[in-house]
């Protein structure tokens, strides 16, 4: 737990990543990277050192004396950047949704349509959440888990594999730049808290208060 008088350094991850299957074509997800956006620029805001890693999106933060934005594309331009800063921050909040998997090989050039189908295989991308659990030393983690089936039992599984000390568990219906949402804030135990009809901002603010006072 930290206090708003001591400045703590912040990592988070926000948005989708996008994995190129050829030039124009890729992987994605609905991810906005509101809720990031929004957390980076409230620490900012409090004097705190904040480094946001942001994958593809349309929203851009508000310029901030102590916000480092680093732009990337991929789940592994999203590994390689957190797993730089790392070791150096206090808090680490991944709400980026990153791919699971990606095109074992990227096309060239872009693919031309015609009436087969087509196969393209997949393999997966780094788990930075789980890598960074297992680096862990003195750093906060907040995970996020989106489920839509056995949800609180996926998230406690999730809080253990990737070592981290609160997940937020939501479902796919809040992806996006959604209006309310429905979270849980779970931690060893159980659901810690639970909000219904939250918006972004207001979870950024309660998502704050788990590891500041």
């Amino acid at each position: 737990m930290f206090v708003n008088d001591n400045v703590m350094k912040t990592l988070i991850t926000a948005g989708p990543t996008r994995e190129m299957i050829d030039e124009v074509r890729f992987i994605s997800n609905l991810a906005s990277g509101q809720l990031g956006i929004y957390l980076a620029e409230m620490l900012a805001d409090k004097m705190h050192e904040v480094i946001l890693v942001l994958g593809p999106t349309h929203l851009k933060p508000r310029e901030c004396n102590n916000l480092r934005i680093i732009n990337v594309i991929s789940a592994e331009d999203m590994y390689h950047a957190v797993n730089a800063e790392f070791a150096n921050v206090d808090v680490f909040i991944a709400t980026a949704a990153v791919a699971d998997y990606r095109p074992k090989y990227r096309i060239k050039g872009k693919i031309k349509k015609n009436d087969d189908s087509r196969i393209i295989e997949l393999v997966r991308t780094p788990d930075i959440l789980k890598e960074m659990g297992a680096l862990k030393d003195k750093q906060f983690i907040i995970g996020f888990a989106l489920e839509a089936d056995n949800p609180l039992e996926n998230a406690q599984n999730k809080l253990l594999e990737k070592n981290c000390d609160v997940i937020v568990l939501n479902s796919p219906a809040n992806l996006g730049e959604t209006g309310k949402d429905k979270i849980s804030f779970v931690k060893y135990g159980g659901i810690y808290k639970s909000f219904d009809n939250i918006s972004k901002i207001e979870q950024a603010r309660e998502i704050n208060k788990l590891f500041t006072t």
